[in-house]
C-alpha cells in the first residue's frame, strides 16, 4: 500500500506539471491577446489625466439688445467660453428707421485690451426701408480668466419730419450698450500649481526721489496745450464720419431706386421723381449740413448757393434737377424713358462727384482756369 501510494503522488505531480506547461505554451504561442490585455491598461489609464484637466467646454453666444425709440442695438459676442488661444467674434449690429443718420462707433473703440484679428464694417437698406449698419470684430483674448467687452457708444441723428435731430443743447442722442462678462478657459490641468515653482518675497521698496508736483505742473501745461488740437482733430474726424455716413445712405437708396421698375407714367412717375428728388435733398442737408427740410425748391437752392464746398456745376445741376422734379410733381410734366435714365445717371454722378470735400476741386478748378480770376 505504501508503494502504491508513493508511485501515486508523483503521477499527479507528472500531470500538474504538463497541465502546467500547456498553459505556458498556450500564453507563448498568442501573444496577441497579452498585447491586448496590456494596451487595455495603458488607455484606461491615460484616459485619467485627460479627466482631470478641467477642459472648458464652449458654450453658444452672449446677446445683449439695447434699443432707444427708432434705433435698435444688438451686440452678440460668440462663443461666451472660450479657451485660451481661441478667437472670439464681436458683432455691433444697428437696426434704425427711415429718416436716422447713424454714427457707429470709431473702429477699435473700448477694444484695446484685445488684439484685433479681422474688422469687417458693413451697411445695407433693408426691405423695410431701414438702415442696418454692422461691425464685426475678430477679437483674441490677452489671457484667461474673467473678461469683458466694454460698453460701446453709438449716436444718431434724427432726421424724420416733425422729430426734434437731437436732445436741446447737444448735437447727437446717444445709447451705450451694455458690459458683456465672459470667462476664458485655462489649458493648465487641475493640480499643476504644485509643481509651479514657489511665489518669490516681497520686492524691495522703491527709492525715493525728489517732490513729485514739478512732474504733475508740467504734465498739466502739457495737456492744457494739447487740448485745442486734440479737439479739432475730433471735430475734423466727426465731420469726415458725417460725410461718409451721408454719402453711403444716399448710394443705397438710389442704387435701391434703380433696381425698381422704371415708372409706366402717372401717379408711378411722379411718386418715382418724388423720391429721387428727396434722396438728392437729403444728402444735401447731411453732407453739407443744410438744415432746410421744409424749404421749397427755390428757398432750398438759395440756402445752398451759400455753401462753400458746392462748385458753380454742381448749383446748376442742382437748379436743373430740382426745377425738373417740380416739373413733374406739379405741372404734371411726363418725361420720357430717356429722361428718367438721363435723371438717375446725373443724380448719380452728382453723389460720386461730392462724395470727397469739393471745396478742394473748387479751387483747383479755379487754379488751372484763369477766367475766375
Amino acid at each position: 500500500m505504501k508503494a502504491v501510494g508513493a508511485g501515486v503522488v508523483p503521477a499527479a505531480a507528472l500531470l500538474l506539471a504538463l497541465t502546467s506547461g500547456a498553459a505556458l505554451a498556450a500564453a507563448v504561442s498568442a501573444p496577441g491577446a497579452s498585447a491586448a490585455a496590456a494596451g487595455n491598461t495603458v488607455s484606461a489609464n491615460a484616459a485619467a489625466p485627460a479627466a482631470a484637466t478641467g477642459t472648458q467646454v464652449s458654450a453658444g453666444p452672449i446677446e445683449k439688445v439695447t434699443e432707444r425709440g427708432p434705433v435698435k442695438v444688438t451686440v452678440t459676442l460668440d462663443p461666451s467660453a472660450p479657451m485660451i488661444g481661441d478667437t472670439i467674434t464681436l458683432s455691433v449690429e444697428v437696426v434704425a428707421e427711415d429718416g436716422i443718420e447713424l454714427l457707429m462707433p470709431e473702429f477699435g473703440q473700448s477694444l484695446d485690451r484685445f488684439a484685433i484679428r479681422e474688422f469687417v464694417p458693413k451697411e445695407s437698406i433693408d426691405a423695410g426701408g431701414r438702415t442696418v449698419s454692422l461691425q464685426r470684430y475678430t477679437l483674441e483674448p490677452p489671457l484667461s480668466g474673467p473678461q469683458s467687452i466694454p460698453p460701446l457708444l453709438i449716436e444718431f441723428i434724427d432726421r424724420r419730419p416733425g422729430q426734434r435731430a437731437a436732445p436741446e443743447g447737444e448735437d447727437t442722442y446717444e445709447m451705450i450698450t451694455d458690459r458683456i462678462a465672459f470667462e476664458v478657459g485655462s489649458i493648465v490641468p487641475q493640480g499643476a500649481g504644485n509643481d509651479l515653482k514657489p511665489e518669490r518675497g516681497p520686492l524691495a521698496p522703491l527709492r525715493e526721489h525728489g517732490p513729485l508736483w514739478p512732474w504733475l505742473l508740467a504734465a498739466a501745461a502739457l495737456g492744457a496745450a494739447a487740448v485745442p488740437l486734440v479737439w479739432r482733430r475730433l471735430a475734423a474726424a466727426r465731420a469726415a464720419r458725417l460725410r461718409r455716413s451721408a454719402w453711403d445712405i444716399a448710394r443705397a437708396r438710389l442704387d435701391a431706386l434703380v433696381a425698381k421698375p422704371r415708372p409706366a407714367g402717372g401717379d408711378t412717375i411722379d411718386a418715382f421723381f418724388v423720391e429721387l428728388s428727396a434722396i438728392i435733398r437729403s444728402y444735401l442737408e447731411r453732407r453739407f449740413e443744410l438744415r432746410a427740410p421744409e424749404l421749397t425748391t427755390e428757398e432750398f437752392l438759395a440756402v445752398a448757393s451759400t455753401s462753400p464746398d458746392l462748385t458753380g456745376e454742381h448749383r446748376s445741376f442742382l437748379r436743373d434737377f430740382l426745377r425738373r422734379a417740380d416739373m413733374v410733381k406739379f405741372a404734371r410734366f411726363v418725361p420720357s424713358p430717356a429722361d428718367v435714365e438721363s435723371a438717375l445717371a446725373a443724380a448719380s454722378r452728382f453723389l460720386d462727384e461730392t462724395r470727397e470735400n469739393a471745396a478742394t476741386v473748387a479751387a483747383t478748378t479755379t487754379q488751372e482756369d484763369p477766367s475766375h480770376a
